[in-house]
């Protein structure tokens, strides 16, 4: 655990020592249901581009990423080019990994060719049952069934750095499952998966 010392407020350990950007992503964001299509390719996109990296540098990058990939709309990403992909490689603002890159694209493309169901309803699906918060931050695991089940079928349509890590990461960041420990300041909420 971990207290702000400008606040007092105890936080999972994971937070511990960062920046003002890293606590409000803790407090503010981190564990929040999110549904809506477009902030979930967001964030299936910077789980895959932080894989390897610390979490705070894709932080720090995160509106040059929304500023180089069309603020994530999963169209305009769709169409990208050879000609994109040589404009995000020269892009200093964001993690320039041309994998990481074509994936994103690739993922756009997936996400649109879902048929009858969209990317909020799949990734969804795999939202677990609700279950206590982990008493400390050991307990938290870095892979689940469902995020290797989330994982093994993102892949079956297509999408890239989707391994089991970077979907239990998402699930944890969309609300999917509520990892924070049982002694920290933010409130448990309801992700709507019960």
């Amino acid at each position: 655990m971990s207290g702000a010392p400008e606040d007092g407020r105890v936080r999972c350990g994971w937070v511990a020592g960062g920046s003002q950007l890293y606590l409000d992503y803790h407090d503010q964001e981190w564990g929040r249901p999110v549904r809506e299509e477009t902030a979930l390719f967001e964030r299936v996109s910077l789980e895959a581009f932080q894989s390897g990296l610390s979490w705070l540098v894709i932080l720090r990058k995160r509106e040059n990423f929304r500023r180089a990939f069309a603020d994530f709309d999963l169209e305009t990403v769709a169409a990208f080019t050879d000609t994109d992909v040589a404009r995000l490689m020269a892009d200093a603002g964001i993690v320039r990994n041309r994998a990481k890159i074509e994936a994103t694209i690739a993922n756009a493309r997936a996400a649109l060719n879902l048929g009858d169901t969209d990317l909020a309803e799949l990734l969804w699906s795999f939202a677990p049952p609700p279950r206590p918060r982990p008493a400390e931050l050991s307990a938290v695991p870095a892979v689940s069934p469902e995020s290797t089940a989330m994982a093994r079928e993102l892949k079956r349509r297509g999408f890239r750095f989707v391994g089991p890590t970077t979907a239990y990461a998402l699930m944890q960041a969309v609300g999917m499952v509520d990892d924070h420990v049982r002694a920290c300041w933010v409130p448990p909420l309801t992700t709507g998966n019960n």
